[in-house]
C-alpha cells in the first residue's frame, strides 16, 4: 500500500465529504428537514455533537479509501466510482430501514438516496483518481 496516496486520497475524500454534506443537507435538505423539526436535535444539542458529525465523516472518508486501496486492483477514478455507488446502494438499504422504523417524508428518503449516489460516486472517483495503482501493481 502507498501511504502517501493513501493519506492524500483520504484527506480529499474528508473534504469532499464534509462540504458536500452541508451543501446537500444544510442548505438543499434544509426545508425538508424543516417539515418534521420534532425528530432533529436543537441547534444548542447539535453544537455539543458536533464533533461526532466530523468524527462520522472521518471513518466515512477512511475506510472507503482503505476498501479501495485494499480492494480495488483495476484502480483510476472509474472503478472508484463504481465501489463509490455500490457504497450508496449499500446505503440505500439503511435508509430505507430507517424510513420503516422513523417517521420520516418521502421527500428525505429520496433526497437521502440521490444525495449518497452523487455522494459517493464523486468521493469514490476522487478516491480512484488519487489513490491509483503504480505502475508495478
Amino acid at each position: 500500500m502507498n501511504w502517501t496516496r493513501f493519506f492524500i486520497a483520504f484527506i480529499a475524500a474528508f473534504v469532499f465529504i464534509f462540504a458536500f454534506g452541508f451543501v446537500w443537507h444544510a442548505k438543499l435538505m434544509h426545508d425538508a428537514y424543516n417539515e418534521v423539526p420534532t425528530l432533529w436535535r436543537t441547534d444548542t444539542d447539535f453544537g455539543a455533537h458536533f464533533p461526532l458529525l466530523i468524527l462520522g465523516h472521518v471513518v466515512m472518508a477512511f475506510f472507503l479509501t482503505m476498501i479501495y486501496a485494499c480492494f480495488v486492483p483495476a484502480g483510476g477514478a472509474g472503478a472508484g466510482a463504481r465501489l463509490g455507488i455500490m457504497v450508496a446502494l449499500l446505503y440505500t438499504g439503511y435508509n430505507l430501514i430507517r424510513f420503516a422504523v422513523e417517521p420520516l417524508t418521502t421527500k428525505i428518503l429520496g433526497f437521502w438516496i440521490v444525495g449518497d449516489l452523487i455522494a459517493f460516486a464523486v468521493v469514490g472517483a476522487i478516491i480512484g483518481a488519487i489513490y491509483k495503482p503504480s505502475a508495478t501493481a
